[in-house]
This record gives structure tokens, C-alpha cells and sequence, in this order.
């Protein structure tokens, strides 16, 4: 079970549509990176990395990717995912809401 944090409550909203991928890596990391359109049509994206205890190791919400389509910022959150998860990119320092 995921426990979240601020930036994924910051992100819900149960009656926007989202698709969503999942994904657990081979060391119990799972990846939990969700795109959508806002009311007002932007893509929007939230990209978690949890522990294998169920714990937020990561949570970004980017509230817009502008010129991207819901697929094409999946697929790029999926990529930043895995690279964050498997030590390709650091770590952010600081989990804070950010802008793209």
C-alpha cells in the first residue's frame, strides 16, 4: 500500500479522467506516473517513486506540459521515473511542486 504525500493530494481530483502506468522494479521500487487534462485542457502530470515499504521516496506534479499530448508526457514521465529509481538521474534534494 502507497502512502502519499502532500504532492499527490495536491494532484487528485477523482473526476478528471487520468490514465496511469504502473510499474515495480526488481528491488521493490514502484513507480506510479499519471497524466490527465486539466478542466481548462492543459496536460498535466504526476510522476511517484515509493519504497518497497510502501513509503514516498519521490512526488513531482508538474501542472502543465505544454505542446505534449497526455501520451507523449506519460512516456516521459515513465522515462525520468525509471532513470530517478535506478540512480541514472539524482534524487531531488528538496520534493517540491514543480513547473515544467
Amino acid at each position: 500500500m502507497r502512502v502519499r504525500d502532500e504532492t499527490y493530494w495536491q494532484w487528485a481530483d477523482a473526476q478528471l479522467h487520468s490514465r496511469c502506468h504502473d510499474e515495480v522494479l526488481s528491488d521493490g521500487t514502484s513507480l506510479d506516473i499519471q497524466v490527465r487534462l486539466s478542466r481548462l485542457g492543459a496536460t498535466q502530470l504526476f510522476l511517484g517513486l515509493y519504497g518497497k515499504d510502501g513509503k514516498a521516496l519521490l512526488e513531482e506534479y508538474y501542472p502543465a506540459r505544454p505542446g505534449e499530448t497526455m501520451t507523449r508526457a506519460l512516456v516521459w514521465g515513465v522515462d525520468r521515473a525509471r532513470a530517478l529509481a535506478t540512480g541514472a538521474l539524482p534524487l531531488p534534494v528538496l520534493q517540491r511542486r514543480l513547473q515544467a
